[in-house]
């Protein structure tokens, strides 16, 4: 996973390193690239314009995060994220979002918790209306204000890392008429939770909501998802 803040991770995506390393992590876990496509530094400097010197430096943080794996004289060829993966991430963020739902008790503010409770209203009025993207757009959204409200940027990076390495299965799976509003019922519970500030709640609940998310993922065909990572799910 990333090792820097979100301040120098911001400031970094405008350097020439950082743009390519974030474009390339985007086209490696949207699943434009293929496990063991190999990435050639020429083609990719001068698809996206830059020298092979930043290419080369984002190739080196893609090892770091183990999306690639570098063999010298030969090249560098895409890992991606195995079916594993997605299980640890899972099983680890259920834990981290326990914790996240504990804290965010303590330290929500008022217009965050305006807004969470906005977006599980609206979640809700789309969910009846069938707009599966809409709901998929508001999960997210509600995660990222879970992650902020618990007042911790080393706890918010590290989990707004884990949730951008599984959108593109979570993506698979929210583009279900039946896991959106199940998702949305459970966030209304945490989000309850959080407002009558009980910790011990909100913390069982949003360790719960990730194991249902995963299983539901399983059920779902996280296989197939895999098996087919050529797709362009959205």
């Amino acid at each position: 996973m990333s090792h820097y803040d979100d301040s120098q991770e911001s400031a970094d995506r405008y350097s020439l390193r950082g743009r390519v390393f974030h474009r390339l992590r985007d086209d490696i876990l949207s699943g434009k690239y293929e496990e063991h496509d190999e990435l050639k530094e020429v083609a990719i400097g001068e698809e996206m314009g830059v020298s092979r010197t930043p290419v080369r430096e984002a190739f080196r943080q893609l090892e770091l995060e183990g999306l690639i794996k570098i063999i010298p004289n030969k090249g560098a060829y895409v890992t991606g994220i195995t079916e594993k993966d997605v299980k640890d991430i899972y099983m680890i963020r259920s834990l981290l979002e326990g914790l996240c739902a504990r804290w965010a008790t303590e330290h929500i503010t008022a217009e965050q918790m305006e807004e969470m409770e906005e977006n599980v209203y609206l979640a809700e009025f789309h969910a009846q209306k069938g707009h599966l993207e809409q709901l998929a757009q508001l999960d997210n959204r509600f995660h990222d204000i879970l992650y902020e409200a618990c007042d911790s940027k080393i706890l918010e990076h590290q989990l707004k890392d884990f949730h951008q390495y599984v959108l593109r299965v979570r993506r698979k799976t929210l583009a279900n008429e039946n896991r959106g509003p199940k998702s949305n019922e459970e966030h209304r519970g945490i989000m309850e939770a959080i407002k009558d500030k009980n910790p011990d709640l909100a913390q069982e609940l949003a360790h719960r909501h990730m194991i249902n998310a995963y299983e539901n993922m399983v059920k779902s065909g996280l296989h197939e998802a895999y098996a087919h990572r050529g797709d362009n799910v959205t």
